[in-house]
């Protein structure tokens, strides 16, 4: 094939010494011009790689193939874990025809409600449901809506029975939790600060524990916590089911620990919680809940890496009262617990602990007074649960959803009367899952540490190279688990194998396991993606030749890394919504809220981490690079989309060979939830050019 024509991307002679006030390395950026999408010249730039792009892909075989199919793997719709408030119960659900997932009740008489449905907001599919909670007592419903995939939420509060809107749209509500008082007649919850107040870089960061009484005017607002705080810092806020505990947590970012207060709000006044330190200045994480028993239970991973259970009484949460109720286990990751201790099980409260060994879900049961183990639940197969739902005011019955590689995600309930599990609630659908295998294979990294893999074949041993694709994240502590893919299954179907690496960085081993893929040992999480293609081609899984890699985010850094360190060990990649020039990623989007993740730029030991492997800066002139496809979204507000732009002009420049390098640019969509048919139509473009950079017939 012959070189694509490539967009003329001017190169500018830039080169700083950086950082500013210590300078310590030469830093070239000939693309900085790049970084203002609505300048003219980059929205002409830009408008030029959408018909570039639009004319590879629409041109790649198999495109009618994939949607069909695609479409048919996604119909069993989806259902969501209820939410229970006395004798109602909350959930979502999307049935197979619908672009989004609707939010129901059902009634005491089992009558079912639709209460929002996105589409009914928005008919264009933009508007998304950011999140949701009901009041104590259920009669309240407060909501958070976004447009364009902004994630910008504006919250509002309706009223169950009616629908009718009670309070709000209050906006500057990203990622705000609600915690309502019983009563219904206020909530804390997190805002941001006026902009109007702020510097222009400043104004989406500053938030702010605030109290809202519902129907009055949010400028009226008490702010309760935040001042004189870091402005980058996230925090959370719960109320405990009888009204009592106000529970107050803080964290730097996105920083792998959190200082965490209590107050006992029946002895002051809502508007001035005496709040009282549980920790503070600890490199940890704790959370406390306090339980109808008058016992806090700690979760935490401090001197645990893989986490522990503790109890205390919530009069004295000092760190030296902790005592371990369910202790660290030396090879399981502990998630999430659940108190079961409703009449109904006289002197036998439960209590229920999920956890994840080597990435794989387990739950044991214990005593709720002692912390002995009891029995372990039968789940359904080797996957993935998701946090428990349970009667707060006391109950013996716990909900979880469940999926695995070839199980779309449904929903169980535990009764702990009779240890018994059984299925509550299934997607509304029907699909038929193709025959595959999964195995869960270990491997060696670069430095000797062992790495797990899933991969997804069509048969349990390579019978000869195939089309492969090798998908990870690796970051931010999370882990990658077993769960239900159309895209995943779609391929291996059409005869190619799929694999999901569970690299360092993640939590998938704990704590430890994150920190060793973070700040200044990033690299390890590369090499562990390395080492996962090489294990691939060393066991006859595929080439490279027929070898893809997929990533977002985060993970889009990730496969940025791998193409610019390993070009000759991959064929094709999709890099999505990514990072990649990581020197000055604090300056845009969300960046600056990640530094405790990846480093700061203004530091010269960790200028140095950052430049050892920001993929922008590794592009060298020479060599011929993978296939390569940017997926960039213009709503979203967490990950700039100049990261991408630089980038592609970077490749398209230096590439020596005919292999493309092509942005695909959408619009009306963001970082996170996307209405069905947008979800598919990014599914057709990237498989298809996955396929065709691969060599699998569709």
């Amino acid at each position: 094939m012959d070189r694509p024509g490539y967009p003329p991307a001017r190169r500018l002679d830039l080169v700083e010494q950086l950082p500013a006030e210590q300078p310590t390395y030469p830093v070239a950026d000939p693309y900085r011009w790049l970084e203002q999408a609505a300048e003219p010249e980059v929205e002409a730039w830009s408008s030029a790689q959408d018909a570039l792009c639009r004319d590879h892909l629409d041109g790649l075989p198999g495109r009618d193939a994939i949607r069909e199919r695609l479409l048919t793997l996604l119909g069993s719709g989806s259902i969501g874990t209820p939410t229970l408030r006395r004798e109602r119960r909350f959930f979502m659900r999307r049935n197979p025809e619908q672009e989004h997932a609707v939010l129901l009740v059902i009634e005491p008489d089992g009558t079912e409600r639709v209460l929002l449905d996105p589409m009914e907001v928005d008919p264009s599919g933009t508007t998304t449901l950011d999140s949701w909670q009901p009041s104590k007592d259920g009669a309240l419903l407060a909501y958070q809506l976004s447009e364009g995939g902004t994630e910008e939420s504006v919250l509002r509060v309706i009223d169950v029975a009616t629908g009718e809107l009670v309070d709000g749209p209050i906006d500057r509500a990203r990622y705000s939790p609600v915690a309502w008082l019983p009563g219904n007649e206020a909530y804390y919850y997190v805002r941001r600060v006026d902009p109007e107040l702020l510097p222009e870089d400043e104004r989406q960061y500053h938030r702010r524990v605030w109290l809202h009484r519902v129907g009055t005017d949010p400028a009226q607002d008490v702010e309760i916590f935040g001042a004189g705080r870091e402005i980058t810092n996230y925090y959370g806020v719960q109320v405990s089911m009888d009204g009592r505990w106000l529970v107050v947590s803080s964290a730097a970012g996105t920083a792998p620990r959190n200082d965490l207060w209590i107050a006992d709000i029946s002895a002051s006044a809502p508007e001035a919680p005496e709040l009282r330190v549980v920790q503070e200045g600890v490199d940890a994480q704790a959370w406390v809940q306090v339980g109808r028993d008058g016992r806090a239970y700690i979760s935490t991973d401090r001197d645990a890496p893989r986490g522990r259970l503790c109890v205390a009484d919530p009069e004295d949460l000092a760190y030296e009262s902790w005592r371990d109720l369910v202790p660290e286990d030396p090879e399981a990751v502990l998630d999430a617990h659940a108190l079961l201790d409703g009449p109904e099980l006289g002197d036998s409260p439960v209590l229920l602990c999920s956890w994840t060994r080597h990435a794989v879900s387990e739950v044991t049961v214990h005593d709720l007074r002692s912390g002995e183990r009891t029995g372990q639940m039968q789940l359904p197969g080797l996957g993935s649960i998701g946090g428990f739902s349970v009667r707060h005011e006391g109950g013996h019955e716990a909900w979880f959803g469940y999926t695995d590689h070839v199980t779309p995600h449904s929903i169980f309930h535990y009764d702990a009367r009779t240890g018994k599990v059984s299925l509550y609630a299934s997607p509304p659908g029907s699909v038929t899952v193709p025959e595959v295998s999964v195995q869960h294979v270990a491997y060696e990294s670069k430095d000797g540490t062992t790495v797990r893999m899933f991969v997804i074949a069509p048969t349990a041993t390579p019978d000869g190279p195939r089309p492969c694709v090798l998908s990870g994240y690796g970051g931010f502590g999370i882990a990658l688990t077993p769960g239900y893919s159309a895209s995943y299954l779609q391929w291996v179907e059409a005869g190619g194998v799929y694999a999901v690496a569970c690299l360092r960085g993640g939590s998938e081993e704990g704590e430890e396991w994150h920190r060793a893929g973070m700040l200044g040992t990033k690299q390890n999480v590369f090499d562990d993606f390395h080492a996962a293609a090489e294990k691939l081609v060393a066991d006859g899984w595929t080439t490279p030749a027929q070898l893809g890699i997929s990533g977002g985010s985060n993970g889009g850094l990730l496969v940025g890394a791998a193409l610019t360190q390993r070009p000759e060990l991959f064929n094709a990649v999709v890099c999505s919504a990514p990072l990649l020039d990581m020197v000055r990623y604090e300056q845009f989007g969300l960046g600056a809220t990640w530094n405790e993740e990846y480093g700061r730029a203004d530091d010269p030991e960790e200028l140095g981490w950052l430049l050892s492997y920001s993929p922008y800066h590794h592009v060298r002139e020479g060599v011929d690079y993978p296939a390569t496809l940017f997926t960039i979204f213009d709503g979203d507000t967490r990950v700039d989309t100049m990261h991408a732009r630089k980038m592609a002009a970077a490749l398209q420049h230096s590439t020596t060979g005919s292999r493309p390098v092509l942005v695909r640019r959408e619009k009306g969509v963001g970082h996170g939830a996307r209405a069905l048919s947008k979800s598919v139509e990014l599914g057709v473009d990237t498989t298809a050019f996955l396929a065709h950079w691969t060599g699998l017939a569709l």
